[in-house]
């Protein structure tokens, strides 16, 4: 029996942070990844290859826009297979940097599938058949999520698309169904339409992006919808068969055909097979209930990531890990400072549509769920010099600060590259700046940033 001072369980973002830091904290370590390849989702299936097409989608877009800008751009084509080459290309320069690291030595890897058998105590069975014991003081569960198969007649039996197979299509489909309006389905369904594919979306409740403020969901539908994408809202799913989608909207029974049904429900923790009720574990929904320091109910296991929640975002599972592995290591008496506790405060959101979709801290519709005063302003991007120039007319930003210390508390914006744009408002955000402060900070004309003065100066 191999013996360790802290065991992780899944080779993901949320993992190999955690596995890096605990290295770092002077423990012994070993890894457990069952997963035919490593790398995790977002190197292999989420992250990276989206966002490699989606490139490809948006300097389309460029060609096909360039008679607005006094160019000439003929015979102009996408070529489905070359973009998934170029992707399957950089994944592949990711991933094996990623198994680099995995491999490095710092601690021990082992290929296999994991299951408790008490609280210190793993079976793994590795990829080979066999079978190993390992036994640990700590352990980290961060196995990450699998696509999410809502009880929806015939959904299972439609042969439809996940975002796992629509990343490695190396054709283009005359038209498609996209069920779901949450950030993988809607960039996907802005890749799809942007390389010719006819798309509707469609979407169980009144917006896309559940979560967000309704006037930025709004925004990017309207922008959406004007480059031709349908999106149905408010809809109740029926019927799925194969090429066929029926829902009720609004009252009526509507039936949509389509070459391809891509499937965007959402996507749900990666649990089975862990024997987590044997070891007495509780749950939140599906997701592993945790407090604030990554600590479950059983209080030397850990978890972090998709497998936890509350959000499904990178950089949130790598700040979870890390905080895990750091918690882990004080338990076990190798560090010595206070406990630490995550903090959602600069919770950041992103949407690699076009427009983007950027959120920061509160919106005006979580601050009132909070009964919590705030102010909001909002500037357009249709009234921005550099973003007219550039001929980005959609969209608009939007700061929210504390009506009483006017301390900016959030923030979004739906335009071009909002995904980067947001940045300054974080660091504003991290450095609790107020609306005039911000203000007060110079910004070059002409940019993109400088739309942020605008709002600051109102709210200031």
């Amino acid at each position: 029996m191999d013996e360790f001072d802290f065991v992780v369980i899944g080779g993901g973002s949320a993992g190999y942070a955690a596995a890096r830091t605990a290295v770092d904290a002077g423990m012994s370590v070993a890894v457990v990844d069952g997963s035919s390849d490593l790398g995790g989702l977002c190197i292999l299936r989420g992250c990276m290859p989206s966002k490699a097409i989606i490139e490809s989608a948006n300097r389309f877009l460029t060609l096909k826009n360039a008679g607005d800008f006094g160019l000439s751009a003929t015979d102009i084509s996408a070529d489905a297979k070359k973009i998934i080459e170029r992707k399957r290309r950089l994944v592949s320069e990711f991933a094996a940097y990623r198994v680099e690291q995995l491999k490095s030595g710092k601690f021990e890897l082992v290929r296999g599938k994991a299951t408790f058998q008490d609280k210190h105590t793993l079976q793994v069975t590795l990829l080979d058949g066999s079978v190993m014991t390992l036994n640990s003081r700590t352990f980290i569960i961060a196995t990450g999520s699998q696509t999410a198969w809502p009880a929806v007649p015939g959904l299972r039996e439609a042969e439809c698309l996940t975002s796992d197979e629509a990343l490695e299509l190396e054709s283009i489909p005359e038209s498609m169904v996209v069920l779901g309006g949450g950030p993988v389905a809607l960039e996907l369904a802005h890749y799809f339409d942007a390389i010719g594919t006819r798309v509707d979306v469609v979407q169980r409740s009144s917006q896309v992006l559940k979560g967000v403020d309704r006037d930025v969901a709004e925004a990017l539908t309207t922008a959406m919808r004007e480059r031709g994408i349908a999106i149905h809202l408010d809809t109740d799913l029926r019927n799925v068969s194969p090429g066929r989608v029926q829902f009720e909207c609004r009252g009526e029974l509507i039936d949509l055909n389509a070459e391809v049904i891509l499937q965007g429900l959402g996507r749900e923790p990666n649990t089975a097979g862990l024997g987590l009720r044997g070891i007495g574990m509780q749950m939140r929904g599906r997701h592993i209930a945790t407090d604030a320091g990554q600590r479950t109910n059983v209080e030397n296991i850990f978890a972090a990531g998709d497998v936890t929640g509350p959000h499904e975002i990178v950089h949130i599972a790598i700040q979870q890990g890390e905080i895990a592995a750091r918690n882990a290591a004080r338990h076990l008496g190798f560090l010595r400072s206070a406990e630490e506790a995550i903090d959602y405060r600069l919770l950041l959101f992103a949407t690699f549509t076009e427009p983007q979709v950027a959120v920061v801290g509160l919106s005006e519709d979580e601050a009132a769920n909070l009964q919590r005063d705030v102010d909001a302003a909002t500037y357009p991007f249709n009234d921005h010099g550099k973003s007219v120039v550039m001929g980005e007319m959609h969209g608009f930003v939007k700061l929210v600060v504390d009506r009483r210390t006017r301390e900016i508390v959030g923030g979004a914006a739906v335009g071009p590259h909002a995904s980067d744009l947001i940045h300054e408002v974080v660091v504003a955000m991290a450095f609790r700046a107020t609306a005039a402060q911000f203000a007060a900070i110079p910004h070059y004309h002409p940019t993109l940033s400088e739309i942020w003065t605008y709002p600051a100066e109102d709210l200031a």
